[in-house]
């Protein structure tokens, strides 16, 4: 759908129920785009907001002098750690 920036601001409340049906909106001035108003996408979060299962965590010694570096490295390597 295409609309201009006059019909933009004496009919916007009309064209924002349109996008939020879903529908896409170049608004134009001069006969040129110089805009687009898109429906709001659901956003995914980041994270998941709900528990994923047990999670199996790597036992570390921390307490032993001979753990390197290399040492960790390769017991987190495969887990995101590294």
């Amino acid at each position: 759908m295409e609309a201009t920036a006059r019909e933009l601001n004496q009919h916007s409340s009309r064209l924002l129920d349109e996008v939020a049906r879903g529908e896409e909106v170049t608004v134009t001035r001069n006969g040129q785009a110089v805009a687009r108003i898109v429906p709001v996408r659901s956003c995914v979060p980041a994270y998941p907001a709900t528990p994923i299962g047990d999670i199996e965590l790597p036992d570390l010694d921390f307490d032993d002098d001979d753990l390197s570096v290399e040492d960790m490295n390769d017991t987190l390597r495969g887990m995101g750690g590294v």
